[in-house]
């Protein structure tokens, strides 16, 4: 998008880069220089840099000077930052920028826990959490809650069960047992289990409750938020709808978090509401060179709206509910960035009910930044592969109100699932499920539960290691020229 200079001057602040082509770069720190002028522009905190500073070089050759003193344009990006900062990145080569791809590993489809054997230093005691859909496992006989204590004959200890149940043989026999939380007592059943290629099916589990007055859809969700399953996400909520639901519970307690585009979460939230079509969902505050130029020449793009469009020919199955319930994912059920934006966002328009723990407080927007006169893709400089990922925005919602503190749940829950009583997923014999069904047809919470009254000692959870690494929430932004 081309802008004209006087404009930029005086909206977007004097920058001087503006007064100098691209081509006058010295060859030797041309990424310097793109890492130097991207921060400058679009960095959140460029105000709080002082090397960052529009008056910090009085021309071109001083800036010149002064990038020439970093031969590693990695160095040069982590002195720009302010200390906290654990999001931003400087990529160096912007070919693995790769959208997502379907979730696919070597699984022999069992998901479990570790806890030590009470009374012994050294031996330890599996628990299945959860049987993966369409997996080897999920055609054997073995189910969540059972526990096993060998694999193919070798009691299992703190020092190998990493080794004989994930990176050891493809092919292995569990050894189950009984366990009352007190003695583990080997019994006569064995599974054998195979790890073979598998592609995560996209809905883990969906199914609607009757429960008095209220017909409550739940929603066990545990991939990413990419668009790779957004289509699969509108359809179960089509099913949803068709079933005339009046309540949902989307349950993310074995979710892989991650961060996603804002625009996919606007979208997830059109799935649960309907009735906000073309209303304010998120709105973005930039720094404080960015957001005036915004406001005067782009104020629309600072909002991302309620949409009733999945695709430009695809409708979006809206169940415009009042009340959502959200079982938060991550380590001991803390949230990611991206349920941090779904939950702020929707909570401006309907009541959200959080379960869980209190969240970490992401509510920073990231954008990728390529070196051309726009920053963006097209026409990007060839001569090198440098691409900038920086914090550029805070997230805030219809009225204002951010989560820089995290959000405060409605219901806690203990940091891990009670290894004695799992109960059954999606059933109201599990507990987690058990008190947002009471919460829904009560409103009361109840009191805290008792956590982990056998002291149990949890060394393990096989959903951890997968879960991404949270990067935040991007934005797709079109940016001013700059040059």
């Amino acid at each position: 998008m081309k802008l004209f200079k006087t404009t930029l001057i005086l909206f977007f602040s004097i920058l001087i880069i503006s007064c100098s082509s691209k081509d006058d770069t010295p060859a030797n720190i041309e990424v310097q220089d793109f890492v130097w002028k991207g921060l400058n522009a679009y960095y959140l905190w460029q105000d709080q840099i002082p090397d960052l500073s529009d008056r910090r070089f009085n021309n071109d050759q001083e800036l010149y000077s002064y990038l020439s003193g970093f031969n590693d344009p990695n160095n040069l990006f982590n002195s720009l930052l302010v200390a906290n900062d654990t999001l931003s990145r400087l990529v160096d080569d912007l070919n693995t920028i790769t959208t997502p791809v379907i979730r696919n590993s070597t699984t022999n489809g069992l998901e479990f826990g570790i806890i030590a054997e009470p009374g012994n230093v050294d031996n330890v005691i599996g628990y299945v959490t959860h049987i993966l859909p369409n997996s080897d496992a999920s055609t054997k006989n073995i189910a969540r809650g059972e526990f096993f204590y060998a694999v193919d004959n070798t009691q299992l200890t703190r020092g190998n069960f990493e080794s004989l149940l994930i990176n050891g043989s493809n092919n292995f026999t569990l050894n189950m047992a009984d366990f009352n939380g007190v003695t583990i007592t080997p019994n006569a059943k064995n599974v054998a289990l195979e790890k073979l290629n598998h592609d995560y099916s996209p809905i883990f589990m969906e199914s609607v409750i009757n429960n008095g007055a209220n017909n409550i859809a739940y929603l066990m969700y545990n991939n990413d938020f990419s668009t790779n399953y957004l289509n699969d996400l509108n359809n179960t909520f089509l099913n949803f709808k068709n079933q005339s639901v009046n309540q949902l519970v989307l349950d993310l307690r074995y979710n892989i978090g991650g961060g996603s585009f804002a625009k996919n979460i606007t979208k997830i939230g059109s799935m649960i509401t309907g009735q906000f079509k073309d209303e304010v969902f998120i709105r973005e505050q930039w720094n404080s060179k960015a957001q005036p130029w915004f406001e005067a020449n782009q104020p629309d793009s600072l909002l991302t709206k309620f949409t009733d469009k999945l695709t430009p020919t695809t409708l979006i199955n809206s169940l415009n509910l009042t009340d959502v319930y959200i079982i938060l994912n991550g380590n001991n059920f803390r949230g990611s960035s991206a349920i941090e934006l779904l939950v702020n966002s929707l909570k401006s328009h309907i009541n959200v009910h959080v379960i869980g723990n209190n969240t970490a407080g992401q509510n920073k927007g990231l954008i990728t930044l390529y070196n051309s006169e726009d920053y963006n893709f097209l026409n990007k400089n060839n001569n090198h592969t440098f691409a900038l990922q920086p914090v550029a925005l805070t997230y805030f919602n219809k009225d204002n109100q951010t989560y820089n503190d995290g959000i405060t749940v409605n219901m806690s829950l203990c940091q891990n699932e009670d290894a004695l009583n799992l109960g059954i997923l999606g059933d109201n014999t599990d507990p987690i499920l058990n008190r947002v069904l009471n919460y829904i047809t009560t409103g009361s919470v109840g009191a805290n539960p008792t956590c982990n009254v056998n002291n149990f000692e949890y060394l393990y959870n096989s959903i951890r290691p997968q879960r991404e690494n949270d990067r935040g929430v991007f934005i797709e932004q079109i940016l001013p020229n700059t040059h």
